[in-house]
């Protein structure tokens, strides 16, 4: 029904997410809710994994049809661009929760 063009849509929308979560967490630094950052960071990371496993499925799937050019025309990009999409979710969401751990105190702590 659905072709596999789908699971590259699927991993661009979910890496785009992966990247965007811990933007957010930076900007938004003043909520000081520290399950949300938590539960941001989670779903980040978990984005990014599941978008980086769409485009092995999809890898897997030229190599089915056996569409060798199409393998070895996507493939280092592929790559390439999945390591940066890990690296750079990764250093987000580092940079994100140290910013968070490190923020401005509490309302109670000021007191």
């Amino acid at each position: 029904m659905f072709g596999y063009g789908l699971l590259n849509l699927g991993s661009l929308v979910l890496g785009l997410i992966a990247l965007a979560l811990p933007i957010v967490m930076l900007v938004m630094q003043h909520i000081a809710d520290g399950r949300r950052w938590v539960m941001l960071s989670v779903v980040s990371l978990g984005a990014c994994a599941i978008s980086l496993c769409l485009q092995l499925f999809y890898s897997a799937h030229l190599v089915r049809i056996e569409d060798w050019s199409a393998l070895m025309d996507t493939a280092d990009a592929a790559a390439w661009v999945s390591a940066g999409l890990l690296v750079c979710t990764l250093a987000l969401n580092t940079l994100a929760l140290a910013v968070h751990r490190g923020g401005s105190p509490s309302t109670d702590e000021r007191l």
